[in-house]
């Protein structure tokens, strides 16, 4: 049977995360819907990584199974049926063994943070009004690169067993009036990136040393970091694959 990559975009505001849950709306919940009543068929999802509630995308994936032919027009149809807050951008024909979470090979977020009032942003970065030393938070955040256990920064209701990740950008720079916190990574434990941004606000303000923020890191302590983040100024920016895994898009 015949297996497509679904690449989408959303605005997590209103949802209660990515992949489904019982009692609760998702994004997968949106599209299996949509999904379903264009197609005339079930369409089952499987989620390339997931987002807590909240949380936005500029890039994500689903993959699934189904003999149907899709043309690029019902893109436009699909999108159609979809609310305004998630876009379909693309299918991509894959092989029947792609997997969209195991053949990642890189996550890449970014973290917004605003410190004057704005209502254009209240939903889609943090408003923390307070100053920020943004050499701190680079020392900080250079800490990180590498390949390490961030037990510290994963939240305790986890599957996971295995807390290595391998960090290869982490940089926060000024960015049209926000400052904003770059990660790259293969993998990302759940809430680390809003725990990494919480952890190391308190050093670009002065509350924690640089060495204190090592020390939680080593300490594999989750107890220790601060995962008070908000979600809403979260943003994954895409999913990286191999060459040509994808193929050719719809």
């Amino acid at each position: 049977m015949p297996r497509y990559f679904l690449e989408l975009a959303y605005k997590g505001t209103h949802y209660s995360g990515f992949q489904v849950q019982q009692n609760s709306i998702t994004i997968q919940n949106e599209l299996e819907k949509a999904l379903n009543t264009f197609f005339k068929q079930p369409i089952s999802l499987t989620g390339s990584s997931r987002t807590d509630a909240g949380v936005h995308a500029l890039q994500n994936y689903f993959h699934f199974d189904a003999s149907i032919h899709i043309e690029a027009k019902q893109v436009y149809n699909l999108n159609a049926i979809l609310p305004l807050d998630i876009v379909v951008k693309a299918f991509h024909p894959v092989a029947d063994t792609a997997h969209c979470r195991f053949d990642a090979i890189s996550r890449e977020y970014k973290y917004f943070i605003y410190n004057k009032k704005d209502p254009f942003l209240n939903d889609r970065a943090w408003f923390y009004p307070y100053r920020l030393d943004i050499n701190q938070l680079n020392e900080a955040a250079a800490i990180l690169i590498g390949t390490k256990d961030f037990s510290s920064f994963s939240k305790k209701n986890t599957q996971v067993k295995n807390f290595i990740c391998s960090i290869e950008k982490s940089e926060w720079v000024f960015n049209n009036g926000s400052l904003m916190y770059n990660v790259k990574g293969n993998r990302f434990l759940r809430g680390m990136v809003r725990g990494l941004v919480g952890t190391m606000v308190r050093v670009g303000r002065g509350i924690i040393s640089l060495e204190t923020f090592e020390t939680i890191i080593e300490s594999k302590n989750a107890a220790k970091a601060d995962f008070t983040t908000p979600a809403h100024g979260l943003f994954l920016l895409g999913v990286n694959y191999p060459e040509n895994l994808l193929g050719n898009q719809i």
